[in-house]
C-alpha cells in the first residue's frame, strides 16, 4: 500500500501561534511531536516509509525536511495551494508512475486520533474493502450535534469482506437543528477526510469528474524524472482550479463509495477550543489549562498558551483563550475561537502579512 499525507494547509484558526511560515501541522499541539509527526507515527506499522508521500506547500519544504530527517519518506511540494483534489492527484501521479495500481490511503496531516490500534485495524478493513474497486472513507461516529464538520450519510449495509455501508450522500456542514436531527436519527458520520482506494480507481474518477485537472496531472506525469519537472509542476498548478476532493469527486463519482464507522477518538483540531477540550486531563480543579508561564487567580475554564518571555497574570476571568507569542497576543472567548481567522484576514487587508 501507499499513503498520501496532505500537509499543505495554512491553519489560520490557530493564529498567532500558527503562521503562514509555520502552519498548524508543523506545530506541537499535544506533546513533543508535531501533528505531522504524529500522523507518520500512527500509520508506520502499516506501510514502508518509502511508500509514504507527504505533500506540502513549497514554502514549507525546509520545515518538512527537518521533520522527515532520517526517514525514507517521499516529500512532494506544491507551488500553489489548490485544495485537496489536486493534492491527492499529485500524489497519485507519482504513485502510478513509480508503484503502479496499488492501494492508497489518504490522510490529513493535522488531525488528532486516539486509540491508534483501532484506527490501524479500520484502515486494514478499508483496504480489503476496495481491493476490487470503489472508494472507502472512514466516518467518525458522532458524539454531539457538531456544526463544524461535514457529514456522511450511510445507506444500505454490506458485510463482505468487512462490515460497512454504502454512502448515500456527503452532506455539508449543517445547522445546529439539522446536526441534532442527524444525531437522533443515526446513520450519519462525521467526515474525517480519510479515503482509501486503488490508485487507478481514483485517477479514473478524477478524469471523469475533473477533466481539466486530470489533463494537467497527465501533463505533469510526462515530466516526472526529467529536468523540466519543476517548471511543468508550476505550469500545471497555475492551470488547475482549486477544489476539494469532496466537492470535486466524492459528490459526483459513479464508483461504489463505502463508509466504515471509525470507533476511535478523533478531532480535526479545528480551533483553540478543540485543543482545550481535548486536553481536559491537564486542567486544574477550576477547569483552567496553563501551557507556559502564567498566574491565575479566581479564574475558571481559561486556557493560557504562553510562548513569549512575558509572565501572564489573570484575575477573575472565565472561558477565555489567551495565546501569547513574541509579536502578537490573542484574547478571545473560547467559544469564539473558530473566528480567529478574522484577525488574519484583517492583518492581510492592512498589509501586515509579516504578522500572519
Amino acid at each position: 500500500m501507499n499513503v498520501i499525507i496532505m500537509a499543505g494547509g495554512v491553519g489560520t484558526r490557530f493564529w498567532p501561534l500558527s503562521r503562514a511560515r509555520q502552519p498548524k501541522q508543523f506545530l506541537q499541539m499535544f506533546g513533543n511531536r508535531s501533528l505531522l509527526e504524529e500522523t507518520l507515527m500512527r500509520i508506520a506499522p502499516l506501510v514502508e516509509e518509502r511508500d509514504v508521500f507527504t505533500v506540502v506547500h513549497e514554502a514549507h519544504r525546509a520545515l518538512a525536511e527537518e521533520i522527515l530527517r532520517g526517514r525514507d519518506v517521499r516529500l512532494l511540494t506544491e507551488p500553489l495551494a489548490r485544495s485537496t483534489a489536486p493534492c491527492i492527484g499529485l500524489g497519485l501521479v507519482h504513485i502510478l508512475e513509480e508503484r503502479g495500481d496499488s492501494p492508497v490511503v489518504v490522510l490529513p496531516a493535522d488531525h488528532y486520533i486516539g486509540e491508534v490500534e483501532i484506527f490501524q485495524e479500520t484502515i486494514r478493513r478499508a483496504i480489503a474493502l476496495v481491493d476490487d474497486g470503489g472508494v472507502a472513507t472512514i466516518g467518525i461516529v458522532p458524539t454531539r450535534p457538531e456544526t463544524g464538520y461535514g457529514y456522511i450519510q450511510a445507506g444500505k449495509p454490506i458485510s463482505v469482506p468487512v462490515k460497512a455501508f454504502h454512502v448515500t450522500a456527503f452532506v455539508e456542514k449543517p445547522s445546529l437543528e439539522v446536526a441534532t436531527r442527524y444525531l437522533s436519527e443515526g446513520g450519519y458520520y462525521w467526515n474525517a477526510g480519510i479515503f482509501v482506494f486503488r490508485a487507478q480507481t481514483m485517477m479514473e474518477e478524477i478524469k471523469r469528474c475533473l477533466p481539466d485537472t486530470y489533463e494537467q496531472l497527465q501533463y505533469l506525469r510526462q515530466h516526472l524524472g526529467k529536468s523540466g519537472y519543476d517548471t511543468a509542476l508550476r505550469k500545471a498548478y497555475q492551470a488547475i482550479t482549486p477544489i476539494s476532493i469532496d466537492y470535486g469527486v466524492m459528490e459526483k463519482t459513479s464508483a461504489n463509495v463505502y463508509v466504515i464507522p471509525g470507533q476511535f477518538p478523533w478531532s480535526d483540531v479545528g480551533s483553540w477550543q478543540s485543543v482545550f477540550e481535548m486536553r481536559h486531563g491537564e486542567r486544574d480543579d477550576e477547569g483552567n489549562l496553563v501551557d507556559g508561564d502564567a498566574l491565575l487567580f479566581d479564574c475558571k475554564n481559561t486556557f493560557v498558551h504562553a510562548r513569549s518571555a512575558r509572565l501572564i497574570g489573570c484575575i477573575g476571568v472565565e472561558d477565555l483563550c489567551i495565546i501569547d507569542t513574541p509579536d502578537a497576543l490573542l484574547v478571545c472567548h473560547l467559544e469564539c475561537s473558530q473566528d480567529v481567522r478574522r484577525c488574519v484576514e484583517c492583518l492581510q487587508e492592512k498589509g501586515l502579512e509579516h504578522l500572519t
